[in-house]
């Protein structure tokens, strides 16, 4: 199954956004901190998508700049 990378892109910007907006409202220096990890680890997998979809974009115009078969 394929997935909609920009669509996931979008998700992981959303859920960090709401991390980092938690971690604001936290009053727990902890929690606070917690919520900035997720934040970081979320971006990170925005990140990871992002490269997914570059080097998908790369192969697919080689593919059909060069006719290759993947």
């Amino acid at each position: 199954m394929l997935l909609d990378l920009s669509t996931e892109i979008r998700n992981c910007h959303e859920h960090a956004e709401r991390c980092r907006r938690l971690a604001r409202e936290a009053r727990d220096p902890e929690q606070e901190a917690d919520y900035l990890e997720l934040e970081k680890r979320w971006l990170k997998l925005a990140q990871s998508y992002e490269h997914t979809e570059r080097i998908t974009r790369y192969l697919d115009d080689v593919d059909r700049k060069g006719g290759n078969s993947r």
